[in-house]
């Protein structure tokens, strides 16, 4: 018997798959959805764990390629000629025989640049002297050649005639206010801060033991392996490319745009790979420089400093001066104190007000003082140049205010650590500017580090002297 086969009955609308079904609307969320915030101190898990950096290889099989590895075709270098003079007035420079010289190809000098001044805050530094020397490694002029050794030899033949003055290089006799400015008409001074806090007067009155300490730290050169340096070239369209070690490239295209008198948008800086920075690289030197003689030669220029360059050309840490006068009671605890910071801010500003806030501020120390009053000036000098350094003045009061807390336990007879856990911040302690501070574990980081030491008998033995 044939089976019959079975009919399907076609329905008379096509059945519509899900996805084209209209489909319900989406349940209304609220905004912001709940956000995990990590538990203090667990932010970073990396710590303590093995991590590969991504350029260590390269480091270590010395395949990295630093600006001065940089070559571009007809490249030329440049060198820049140094005043050697702390202060002076400048009568006339000649750089004819220099020009003359075969293999040079341009020289410029500080009337070549369109706006000649720059700075982070104050626009206060030349990119080359043109009227007045401010300090002995102000650039006064700058030359292209086609070889190092041809650049070095032409600086020889620039003749400058300087009309000397007086420097000011003590800078508590740049704070007396009869001292001429050193960017005269303005005030030596250019940077004051002022931190009050309860009756400092009344607290010494009140104390036991009064004593009085001025620390003093110096000048202090970064150092880096690699030292400053920079490559200009413009392309057809009148753009210019700066390759340079500069850790602040934003704010470093800024002050390119100021000098050359161009809007940003036809600068580009690249960052090149930096062989060591530790603040001594924030800001521009001689990028503006480079640009007008790459310009003027149709060729990329390469400038990198000498060792010697490093110290007398580039910013160093501020030398600070800090009087201390701290009133305690006969067990150690702080009832007042007062400091004087004056720091040394060589020939320009740079980041001298950042660093002069940053100083007053923590000059108190980690200390728990009801009764405060810290004053913080930076003045002028015919010095070198100070600038931004790890710690922005922070390592300079550090040095003043725990020397000075040794000194008051020794002259106690109190252990300096127990001196240190009497008057030492807890959780929720204000700062001398009212700051409510979180997270503090000063005196558990003490115990800790006085325990694996050994220190006053803790730990692992020891005579209570720290030996």
């Amino acid at each position: 018997m044939t089976e019959r086969p079975k009919v399907i009955e076609k329905p008379d609308v096509l059945e519509q798959p899900d996805i084209l079904k209209p489909q319900p609307p989406a349940p209304l969320v609220t905004f912001p959805i709940e956000v995990v915030v990590p538990e203090v101190r667990q932010q970073t898990p990396a710590v303590g764990q093995r991590a590969t950096r991504a350029d260590g290889r390269l480091h270590g099989l010395g395949q990295t390629k630093y600006i001065d590895d940089m070559y571009f075709p007809n490249m030329l270098f440049a060198k820049i000629k140094r005043a050697g003079i702390a202060s002076a007035h400048i009568k006339s420079i000649d750089t004819k025989e220099a020009e003359a010289m075969p293999g040079v190809i341009a020289v410029i000098t500080g009337r070549d640049i369109p706006c000649n001044s720059f700075g982070p805050s104050l626009k206060d530094q030349p990119v080359l002297a043109d009227k007045r020397v401010f300090h002995a490694g102000d650039g006064v002029a700058a030359v292209a050649a086609v070889t190092e050794q041809i650049a070095t030899e032409a600086l020889e033949k620039i003749k400058v005639e300087y009309e000397p003055i007086t420097p000011v290089l003590d800078p508590l006799e740049s704070l007396k206010l009869e001292t001429p400015g050193v960017h005269a008409p303005s005030s030596n001074i250019y940077g004051h801060k002022v931190i009050k806090k309860g009756d400092v007067e009344k607290a010494f009155a009140e104390s036991d033991r009064v004593f009085e300490g001025t620390f003093r730290t110096q000048m202090v050169e970064h150092v880096p392996l690699e030292p400053y340096a920079c490559i200009a070239q413009w392309d057809a369209n009148g753009r210019v490319t700066v390759y340079s070690t500069l850790g602040r490239i934003t704010l470093g295209r800024a002050d390119v745009a100021r000098t050359l008198g161009i809007p940003m948008s036809r600068i580009r800086i690249v960052a090149t790979v930096v062989g060591g920075n530790f603040g001594g690289k924030n800001e521009i030197r001689a990028e503006p420089a480079m640009a007008l003689l790459s310009k003027k030669t149709g060729r990329p220029v390469k400038c990198v400093f000498t060792r010697a360059e490093e110290f007398t050309s580039s910013t160093t840490r501020h030398p600070l001066i800090m009087d201390y006068k701290t009133g305690v009671t006969k067990q150690g605890k702080i009832l007042g104190r007062k400091i004087r910071l004056v720091l040394d801010g060589g020939a320009y500003c740079s980041w001298s007000e950042t660093t002069l806030g940053k100083a007053c501020i923590l000059s108190a120390g980690p200390y728990n003082i009801e009764n405060l009053y810290a004053e913080a000036f930076v003045v002028y000098t015919n010095k070198t140049m100070t600038g931004a350094m790890r710690g922005f003045g922070a390592p300079q009061v550090c040095f003043a205010y725990e020397s000075h807390m040794d000194d008051i336990a020794k002259a106690l007879g109190i252990d300096p650590l127990e001196i240190r856990l009497l008057n030492a911040f807890d959780e929720g302690s204000l700062s001398p500017t009212s700051q409510k501070l979180h997270s503090v574990v000063v005196k558990e980081s003490l115990l800790r580090a006085a325990k694996r030491f050994g220190w006053n008998g803790i730990g692992n033995g020891g005579n209570g002297n720290g030996a």
